[in-house]
């Protein structure tokens, strides 16, 4: 058994927990599901999850293994890359039935991990733990197992990013949506936000000269890796690429109104026809 796991998880799977969360019945504490993804190389990347409805009772559990199974089923046929790698429950603990619903999973896909989200807000946020299956006991002796905790973050794929950008205005915002930003507008706001960045850089290396601030190696490291990256250009050759970048997107941006109105015009039309 590898006891060295890590886990990747995306957030759209934390979005499915908590809204599985907020369905669930009346008379339910909590809710359990199915985690889908991949493993390689130590790491098991989480990029999906459905939910299985159970009851728990004070000594049993009882699972829809057949619902359970049928979903990966059809999740198979849409995404085949997808394999079970563990479970997921709701809760900021593991509790007396987690022995119970992991041995069903230990049976579908090799060291299975167990991923927990902490829906009742302990601490005031929304922990999310990872824990590994490991047998403990004595040769010859009584055995048994434990959750062992294992290292978990969140990563996210660049459109995951956009959204994840949009949902966080809702909270500085009084409003309970908030519309996508035109192209221009984001391009501004991405400036805006890199330019203070850069001051925030340029603070740290300046206080870092002059001694009143301690060095980290890590910083100057990741530094050094940052301007190494940037391409090597002139100011003219920057600005002759910049605004060319510009003109193919307001390109773009005038075919696609001049699209939008051919087909409002056409709705029209097919109306005034059919009358």
């Amino acid at each position: 058994m590898a006891y060295n796991l890590s886990v990747k998880v995306h957030p759209v799977v934390l979005f499915q927990i908590v809204d599985a969360y907020e369905r669930r019945n009346a008379d339910a504490h909590r809710v359990i599901g199915t985690l889908l993804g991949s493993v390689e190389k130590g790491v098991v990347e989480v990029t999906n999850c459905f939910c299985v409805p159970h009851k728990e009772y004070e000594e049993t559990v009882e699972a829809e293994i057949v619902y359970a199974k049928e979903m990966f089923e059809f999740n198979k046929q849409v995404n085949p890359q997808e394999n079970i790698v563990g479970w997921w429950a709701t809760g900021h603990e593991v509790t007396s039935h987690s022995s119970a619903i992991h041995d069903f999973y230990s049976r579908e896909c090799a060291n299975p991990i167990h991923l927990t989200l902490d829906t009742t807000l302990q601490g005031e946020r929304m922990g999310v733990k990872a824990y590994l299956n490991v047998p403990i006991g004595v040769p010859g002796g009584k055995v048994g197992c434990m959750f062992t905790p294992i290292s978990v973050d969140v990563i996210c794929y660049e459109p995951e990013v956009v959204g994840i950008q949009l949902a966080s205005k809702t909270a500085l915002s009084h409003k309970d949506t908030v519309e996508p930003m035109m192209d221009l507008a984001r391009i501004a706001e991405a400036t805006n936000k890199l330019s203070g960045l850069l001051d925030t850089v340029l603070a740290y290396v300046e206080d870092v000269l002059a001694g009143k601030a301690v060095p980290d190696n890590s910083v100057g490291r990741a530094l050094t890796d940052m301007i190494n990256s940037v391409p090597k250009m002139s100011p003219e050759e920057f600005d002759k690429m910049f605004n060319s970048n510009i003109k193919d997107l307001l390109m773009v941006m005038t075919l696609s109104q001049l699209v939008k109105t051919q087909l409002q015009l056409n709705e029209k039309l097919t109306l005034l026809t059919s009358v």
